[in-house]
């Protein structure tokens, strides 16, 4: 892939970019396979189905934003300063249950694990648990990162998912669709928290 980026002179950083919109087209094409229908059609549902969402489909570019100013503020350092003034440095299952529960807990207030990660990355991660540990860094941001995801199935913040859903299918309760998913967001929460520590001691 990254061979193809080079060929056709793009910026690998903008591999992601590059992927969604082909994934989307793709997406587009298959769609109006499906459905039989014009492009006209799905342009016009598409636009009826934002003017639904309405200012709920620029929450994550902001809270992302959010997130680029926490970490310039170095509220993960803070974080990081209370962890080691009540977990000892060397109880590797406890900094990673901080870890992971700081990026639940923050992806609960800003509703987006992309915008909690560089954070937690930064101010907890890096410093006690990868380089104290020798942890593969790649390893175990991917673990954080995904843990806390379980974060974004139980808070309201993460509007478009959580709270859209229940508007646009009419649901009583507004928050059906988080109760719903409480027991699973926890136990795929635990589940990282073992794996990250199993990874790490076996790794």
């Amino acid at each position: 892939m990254l061979n193809q980026f080079f060929k056709l002179s793009l910026d690998v950083n903008n591999g992601a970019l590059v992927g969604l919109v082909i994934g989307s087209l793709i997406a587009m094409a298959i769609c109006m396979t499906l459905t039989r229908s014009s492009s006209k059609v799905m342009m016009n549902e598409g636009r009826r189905l934002n003017d639904a969402m309405g200012s709920v489909t620029i929450l994550p570019q902001l809270l992302a934003s959010l997130g680029v100013v926490f970490t310039a503020a170095k509220v993960g350092e803070l974080i990081a300063g209370g962890i080691t003034h009540v977990i000892p440095e060397h109880s590797l299952f406890l900094l990673v249950l901080a870890n992971c529960l700081g990026m639940a807990m923050f992806t609960i207030i800003m509703g987006n694990s992309f915008a909690a990660f560089p954070v937690i990355a930064t101010g907890v991660l890096a410093p006690l648990i990868i380089k104290p540990f020798g942890a593969n860094p790649a390893m175990v941001a991917i673990i954080t990162l995904t843990a806390g995801a379980s974060g974004t199935l139980i808070t309201p913040m993460a509007a478009n998912f959580n709270i859209l859903p229940a508007a646009l299918l009419n649901m009583k309760d507004q928050y059906g669709v988080i109760k719903f998913q409480l027991p699973y967001a926890l136990t795929i929460w635990a589940a990282h928290v073992v794996l990250m520590w199993l990874m790490i001691r076996w790794f």
